[in-house]
C-alpha cells in the first residue's frame, strides 16, 4: 500500500459466532493493517444483519461477540476507531439519497444477492438494497481503501459506481474508494470440506467451550483410508486448516507423515486443536474476561462512534448543501 497512510475502512457483519474463517479471511488482515499505522475504522455492520436474522437476542448476542472478539484478537482502541453501524445514524440517511441515483439495473446485477437467496436466505428489500447501504457506510468516511477478498471486489465496483453517479448528478462530494485486495486471505474449509460459513453451519467458533472446539474439530470430514495406508495431504480437510497455523517445517512433516502411511486423520485432528489452542488461547482468556467488562466494551464502542460520527456528519453537511436538502441547523448557518 506505500509507505503514505491512509485510511481504511471495513466493516464485519455480526450475523453468526466469529469463526476461524472470520479470522484467517478477514479480521488478520484488519489488525495487521491497523498496526501499520494506517487510520482505520473498523464497525459492526448491525444495520446489515437485520438482512439475514430477525431475532432480536441473537442480534444482541452476536454484536456483542464481535465487538469482544476484535479486542480480545488483539485490536487497540488508542490505533483504530472502533463502533457500531447504530451509533451512526447518519449513514441510513445516506443510503435513501444515494438510492435515488443509483441505478436498477446495477442491483439487478450484483451476485451476492443470487447467491444469498440461493442458500435460503428469505428475499427482502433489505437484502436487494444492500449494496446501497454499503456504499453509503464506506462513502460517507471517504476512505481511500476498503480491504476485501478477490471474491468481494464487485462490492466496491458498484459503491465506485454509485459515487460516480452522485458526484455527476450533483457536485463532487465523494472521493473515489479502491479496493485493496488481500493477497492473503486464505479460503478457509468447513469441517465439511465447503468454505466454512455460518449458512452452512460447518465452522469451527474462535470462542465456543473447549468442549465445543475440540466437538468440531473432531467432526471434520475425511475419507475412509486406513489409519496404515499412505493418504494424499493436499485432498485432506484436516491438512487443509493445519496450513493455516502451521510454519513451513511442520506442514512439511505432516505431508511426510501422510505420504509414508501409519498415521490416521486422528492424529491429525489432534494437533490442530492443539494449534488452535496454541493461536486463540490468549484471546480466548481475554475473550472471557470482556464478557465480565461490559462496560469497557461499551466504553470503547461509544469512544468509536464519537469519532466517527463527527467524520460522518461532516460529510453528511455537504450532502445536503449539494442535494438542496435543507435542515434547521443548515439554515441558521
Amino acid at each position: 500500500m506505500g509507505e503514505k497512510k491512509k485510511r481504511i475502512l471495513s466493516g464485519v457483519q455480526p450475523s453468526g459466532k466469529l469463526h476461524i474463517g472470520n479470522y484467517f479471511g478477514a479480521i488478520r488482515q484488519h489488525l495487521r493493517l491497523m498496526s501499520e499505522g494506517h487510520e482505520c475504522f473498523y464497525f459492526i455492520a448491525t444495520y446489515h444483519s437485520l438482512t439475514s436474522l430477525s431475532d432480536a437476542g441473537q442480534v444482541a448476542a452476536y454484536t456483542d461477540e464481535v465487538a469482544r472478539g476484535y479486542l480480545a484478537l488483539g485490536l487497540d482502541p488508542d490505533k483504530a476507531c472502533f463502533f457500531r453501524q447504530t451509533d451512526v445514524p447518519e449513514v441510513t440517511e445516506l443510503a435513501w439519497i444515494l438510492s435515488c441515483v443509483t441505478p436498477m439495473p446495477l442491483l439487478q446485477r450484483c451476485v451476492s444477492y443470487k447467491d444469498k437467496v440461493a442458500q435460503g436466505i428469505a428475499p427482502n428489500h433489505g437484502l436487494f438494497a444492500y449494496p446501497v447501504l454499503q456504499a453509503a457506510d464506506i462513502l460517507i468516511y471517504k476512505p481511500h481503501f476498503v480491504p476485501v477478498g478477490q471474491d468481494q471486489k464487485q462490492h466496491i465496483e458498484v459503491t465506485q459506481d454509485i459515487q460516480t453517479k452522485f458526484n455527476n448528478t450533483f457536485e463532487k462530494v465523494f472521493h473515489y474508494p479502491e479496493p485493496y485486495i488481500l493477497d492473503e486471505v486464505a479460503v478457509v474449509p468447513g469441517i465439511d470440506g465447503r468454505k466454512m460459513s455460518k449458512s452452512y453451519n460447518n465452522t469451527i467458533n474462535l470462542f465456543d467451550s473447549q468442549k465445543d472446539v475440540k466437538k468440531a474439530i473432531m467432526a471434520i470430514v475425511t475419507d475412509s483410508t486406513p489409519l496404515e495406508d499412505p493418504k494424499d495431504p493436499d485432498k485432506d480437510n484436516v491438512m487443509a486448516l493445519m496450513r493455516l497455523f502451521a510454519d513451513k517445517a511442520e506442514i512439511a512433516e505432516w505431508e511426510g507423515r501422510y505420504r509414508a502411511g501409519g498415521t490416521g486423520y486422528g492424529h491429525a485432528k489432534k494437533r490442530l486443536l492443539e494449534q488452535f489452542d496454541e493461536t486463540f488461547g490468549t484471546a480466548r482468556e481475554k475473550y472471557r474476561d470482556l464478557e465480565n467488562d461490559p462496560d469497557y466494551v461499551n466504553d470503547v464502542l461509544a469512544a468509536g462512534a464519537k469519532k466517527a460520527r463527527a467524520v460522518a456528519q461532516a460529510t453528511m453537511d455537504e450532502v445536503r448543501a449539494a442535494t438542496g436538502l435543507v435542515t434547521a441547523a443548515s439554515v441558521r448557518k
